[in-house]
Parts: structure tokens; C-alpha cells; sequence
């Protein structure tokens, strides 16, 4: 009742899983991952066991085909089960029991695992493989492309409903406490790819720093933003156009509660991102103040 892919990108230490389903909430029972570790997906009458006893065991250097075998024997329930697995080296392995529903089936490939239930045919899970495989940019923008294409291939031929995406690398989460660098789920909507790619977008703009240029903080700029800081009751100031403790302060106060922590810096230059938020929440300043 799923389709999936498991994948690492070792060189960049990016392990995740993006799937989508016509059941509810699929983000709460598939996706597992640990970073340097591996990837999980545990779908078709789900043995959830096999996400945190599957990552234990590829802990403890495990590759991932051993790691499921070994897991599929002590399940009596195996033939129920679909699984993917990738190692903390990119090692993939995938398991379709002969009781999963049609059409279901898996592949792997170099670090990816892809699989599939109650699909519209073969070409959903072909599809996830080619876009992965094809597509350019981080694992997370791979993973996305491959949930689209197997959508775009029929997908879960009973419809549509959840979708999610987790990806985790090492220092990867929010301030870098843990490693769930992307962790985002579409529990019940009608377009949940879709909907996925929405938020992953808001994520991505907010939180990843991966696209964001870079500005010199030069006098007009530093001006620009003392008025708007001003404005805001963060700066009581002179539009100096230095870019002085006092300034750096003021925007590093109102980031943190834009939530825009992220993109604060200690160097001299300054985030386009935040730029363009504080101009959109003051769009008309008095110059002549």
C-alpha cells in the first residue's frame, strides 16, 4: 500500500528515505534512519520493529543485506512484508514477501533501494529508479524526484493520501543537537506529493541555508536595514551604514524571532533570505527619518 526509496550519499554523509502511500500518517510508520548508520523503510503490514532493530544491527557493522535477512528469518510474518535497507557504506538490499498485493516488487541500485505495494505495475518502482539515478543536487532533492516520477508512473493505484521525506546527517538538525536534518510529513491531503514538495520548499528557504547568495554588508545595504530594524523597535540608532555590534545584534534579535536563526552569521556578509524577509514585514520606511 506504498512506495519507497532508501538511499545514502556517503560522500556528502546525507542517508533518508522519501515515501508516499494511500494510508494515513505513512511518515509515522515507514521512514527510519540514523546518521553514518543507514536507512530503513518497513512497508506492507509494516513490521515496525525492523526500522530500530534493522539500524542496531547495520550499527554494528552489519551490511544491509545480512542486516534484513537476518530480521526477515525470526519474522514468521515475513511473507507480509516489504522492506528497503541501505548501509552506513551505501550497501542496498530490498525484500518483497509473496503475500505483498499487486503489483509489488523492488530493485536496488548504487546506494538506493526502491519498492513498492498495491501499485499501478512495475513501472512505478522503475521510475522511482531512473529519477533518482538521473537527477543532479543533494539526496533530498534526488529523493523528491524519484517520489514525483513514481507518482507520475501511477503510483499507489488506490490513490492518494500521506507522503513523507527524512533525511539525516551527522550535526544535521536544528542547531545541530541531532541529526534529523529534514524531517517532514504529509499525514492526509489530497495531492500529498505535492503538498511535500510546498513544505520542503518553506524548509528549504528557512532552515536548510543550501540556496541562499551571500551579500557584502557595504554602507547602502547596513543603512537599509538600521531603518527597518528602526522601525521594528530593534535599533534606536543612526542609519550609519556601519555594520556595528549594535546592528548585528538588532538583526540577529529579529532573525531568531522570525525564525531565522539559521541564517545568522559571524562573518561580514549577510544572508539574501534575510534581507528580503525583513523588507517583505517592512515594506514602506521613511528615508528621511
Amino acid at each position: 500500500m506504498t512506495f519507497s526509496i532508501v538511499a545514502a550519499d556517503t560522500e556528502t554523509g546525507d542517508w533518508g528515505i522519501a515515501v508516499a502511500s494511500k494510508f494515513p500518517c505513512v511518515g509515522a510508520v515507514v521512514p527510519w534512519a540514523r546518521a553514518g548508520v543507514g536507512a530503513v523503510a518497513t512497508q506492507s503490514w509494516a513490521n515496525t520493529s525492523f526500522g530500530p532493530d534493522g539500524l542496531g544491527l547495520m550499527g554494528d557493522g552489519i551490511d544491509a543485506q545480512k542486516a534484513l535477512d537476518r530480521l526477515l528469518e525470526a519474522d514468521d510474518g515475513r511473507e507480509d512484508r516489504q522492506v528497503g535497507f541501505v548501509d552506513g557504506s551505501g550497501g542496498a538490499a530490498t525484500f518483497t514477501g509473496s503475500k505483498c498485493m499487486d503489483w509489488a516488487g523492488g530493485m536496488t541500485g548504487d546506494g538506493f533501494a526502491a519498492q513498492g505495494n498495491i501499485l499501478a505495475g512495475e513501472a512505478v518502482v522503475s521510475e522511482l529508479a531512473r529519477a533518482y539515478i538521473q537527477t543532479e543536487g543533494d539526496l533530498c532533492d534526488r529523493l523528491l524526484a524519484a517520489l514525483v516520477a513514481g507518482d507520475a508512473a501511477g503510483g499507489d493505484k488506490r490513490g492518494r493520501q500521506s507522503a513523507a521525506l527524512l533525511v539525516v546527517r551527522v550535526g544535521g538538525g536544528y542547531e545541530g543537537r541531532n541529526d534529523r536534518y529534514i524531517d517532514l510529513r504529509v499525514d492526509d491531503h489530497i495531492d500529498p506529493i505535492n503538498e511535500l514538495l510546498r513544505i520542503f520548499q518553506v524548509w528549504d528557504d528557512s532552515m536548510l541555508v543550501r540556496n541562499d547568495p551571500l551579500l557584502a554588508s557595504d554602507p547602502e545595504l547596513v543603512a537599509d536595514l538600521q531603518r527597518r530594524l528602526r522601525a521594528l523597535g530593534r535599533y534606536d540608532g543612526e542609519a550609519s551604514g556601519s555594520y556595528d555590534d549594535p546592528t548585528r545584534e538588532a538583526l540577529d534579535g529579529w532573525a531568531g524571532e522570525y525564525n531565522l536563526e539559521g541564517r545568522i552569521r559571524d562573518d561580514d556578509l549577510i544572508s539574501q533570505l534575510l534581507v528580503r524577509e525583513i523588507r517583505d514585514v517592512t515594506p514602506e520606511i521613511d528615508y528621511d527619518a
